[in-house]
């Protein structure tokens, strides 16, 4: 393979080693949350804040992923968030 081939795959494997730290950190996060949430009698699941997230994460994606990727991708990460810490 051509050394620019083994650049690319190098660069791809060390963006999903961060997006699976990203997941881990989220998970410590969200489960510090939920934590607290239980101390003051708050429900875990924030229906609106779920909304108002993916309406921002909408904003802030240049692309290429397409709205609907990107709805797919926050939908897993809540679904596996909930699973995870549930």
């Amino acid at each position: 393979m051509s050394e620019r081939f083994e650049e690319i795959r190098s660069e791809i494997t060390a963006n999903d080693e961060a997006i699976v730290a990203a997941v881990n950190r989220r998970l410590e996060l969200v489960s510090g949350l939920w934590k607290l949430k239980a101390e003051l009698g708050i429900d875990n699941v924030d229906p609106d804040r779920e909304r108002r997230l993916r309406v921002h994460l909408a904003s802030t994606s240049d692309g290429p992923l397409s709205a609907e990727g990107l709805d797919r991708l926050v939908t897993e990460l809540l679904d596996l968030t909930k699973r995870e810490l549930g």
